[in-house]
C-alpha cells in the first residue's frame, strides 16, 4: 500500500481554497481521507490533524509563523502524519474533533490542531500551536 512516508505536500489539487492556503507550507500535508488514514495506521505513526477555514485569523498565523518554517516542517514530517481538514467542508470532522478537545479539558476553537492515534482516536489537542512557547507553554517543538 504505502512506498514510504510522503515526502512532499499533497494538497496541491484540493478545490477548498483553506487547503490551498497550505499547498506551498514545507509540511507534508495530506488531504483528510480513509486513504490518508490507512496509510497512518500502516505506518503506526501519530497523527497531526490541523483543522481550520479561509477567514480565520489564527489559522493564518499559525500557519505562516509554523507551518512555513522549515525547522518546524522538518519536526511534524518526522513525527506524525499530517492531515489538513476545513472546517467548512467537513463540519462533521470538525464537531466531532471540537468535541473532543472539550473533553480533554482544553477550549475550543480554530485553528483546532489535534494530535491522534494511528486509528484516528484523540490523545491530546489544543488551538494555536506557535513556533517557541507562548502563554500555556504550547509550541510545535515541545509536541
Amino acid at each position: 500500500m504505502s512506498d514510504g512516508p510522503p515526502s512532499r505536500n499533497n494538497l496541491k489539487d484540493e478545490t477548498s481554497p483553506y487547503l490551498l492556503q497550505h499547498r506551498d507550507n514545507p509540511v507534508h500535508w495530506q488531504p483528510w481521507g480513509q486513504a490518508a488514514l490507512d496509510r497512518a495506521k500502516a505506518e503506526g505513526k501519530p497523527i497531526l490533524l490541523s483543522v481550520g477555514y479561509a477567514a480565520c485569523h489564527w489559522c493564518h498565523v499559525m500557519a505562516h509563523e509554523s507551518f512555513e518554517s522549515q525547522s518546524i516542517a522538518d519536526l511534524m514530517n518526522q513525527r506524525f502524519r499530517q492531515h489538513q481538514g476545513r472546517s467548512r467542508g467537513a463540519p462533521d470532522l470538525d464537531a466531532i474533533y471540537q468535541h473532543a478537545l472539550q473533553l480533554l479539558g482544553e477550549q475550543g476553537g480554530w485553528p483546532l490542531t489535534m494530535f491522534l492515534t494511528p486509528a484516528g482516536e484523540p490523545f491530546w489537542g489544543g488551538t494555536y500551536f506557535p513556533p517557541e512557547p507562548r502563554w500555556a507553554g504550547r509550541a510545535f517543538p515541545r509536541c
